[in-house]
């Protein structure tokens, strides 16, 4: 008699549970992160979205909006003080601009060399710059004040005459500008010093056997290698230097009855920044502010390519 065989029976696989992907499996991760993106968004995003719809927009900060178009740019094209902004703005900042980044990289290469006390004097450069910009101006008014100030002192004391620098459309441009290379020579001394620990020193070693004098080691190696380094601090100055606002702002602050934000007897400090203040805050147009915030953002953008071309076509 046969025996007949039992096929055993068939085990039933579990299903494969599919992988959790993106938010699912990474949810607390993106859940730690979020309140940056949130800040982000309520602090910064959203704010540059509702100054360009406000830019379209006329607008006393407590009234009603009314619709303008193009009309608040159009206006802003033809405006003599908005352009007498922007011309105060690029003047200051080449005065400022071209001495601070020579003598930032002078300090950096002298840094560079084996001194001692090196700590010490980074630290010591460095401080101008996180010192309040409100005490800056105040002592640097004092300097150049007109009638006691030590700059017209030491005039006085070679027999040149004294200079009104805070009263003279350029001794006003002057004054910001020594400003602002002090504040921010040793910051930029730093960035360069860091870029110059870059170099190999097999470099300047080959140039010293070759006869090369420092001039040309200077020239034709350190300023080559530098360029990234120079290209981050022309911009950077750039972005800084035509946002300025505190140092005029300060220096030029008057007890008439003239606006704290009009840079000055006739204008004459009054960056770009500052005349978007007294547009929003004294004028209470808060919609031809937020397109005048946009045309000041134009400006800078432009002036960023326009450094940005020039110093990577000099590298070619």
């Amino acid at each position: 008699m046969a025996v007949l065989e039992q096929t055993p029976p068939a085990v039933v696989q579990p299903s494969p549970t599919r992988p959790k992907k993106g938010l699912r499996k990474y949810w607390h991760l993106y859940a730690a992160i979020s309140p940056f993106y949130l800040i982000f968004l309520g602090f910064g995003l959203f704010p540059v979205g509702f100054s360009l719809y406000l830019s379209f927009h006329r607008w006393d900060g407590l009234g009603s909006m009314e619709w303008a178009g193009l009309s608040q740019y159009q206006y802003l094209l033809s405006d003599s003080d908005f352009w007498n902004s922007i011309g105060n703005t690029i003047i200051i900042w080449a005065l400022a601009t071209l001495p601070m980044i020579f003598l930032a990289m002078v300090t950096a290469v002298m840094l560079n060399s084996a001194v001692r006390f090196k700590g010490l004097y980074r630290v010591a450069y460095f401080l101008p710059n996180v010192t309040s910009v409100v005490a800056i101006a105040i002592v640097f008014g004092s300097i150049f004040s007109t009638n006691s100030g030590v700059v017209n002192a030491v005039l006085h004391s070679v027999g040149i005459d004294q200079v009104a620098w805070l009263n003279t459309p350029w001794g006003i441009k002057v004054t910001i500008a020594a400003l602002m290379t002090w504040q921010w020579t040793g910051y930029n001394a730093i960035i360069f010093l860091a870029g110059l620990q870059t170099v190999p020193g097999e470099l300047y070693e080959a140039a010293r056997m070759d006869g090369a004098g420092p001039i040309q080691t200077f020239f034709r190696i350190t300023l080559p290698l530098l360029r990234p380094t120079l290209l981050f601090v022309l911009v950077v100055s750039t972005v800084t230097g035509l946002q300025s606002f505190s140092e005029p702002q300060v220096l030029l602050q008057t007890s008439s009855n003239d606006s704290t934000f009009a840079g000055g007897p006739g204008h004459s400090g009054q960056t770009m920044v500052l005349y978007f203040f007294q547009q929003t805050f004294d004028n209470n147009d808060f919609g031809y502010g937020a397109a005048v915030a946009w045309g000041i953002f134009l400006v800078v953008v432009l002036f960023s390519i326009i450094n940005w071309r020039l110093v990577q076509r000099r590298g070619d």
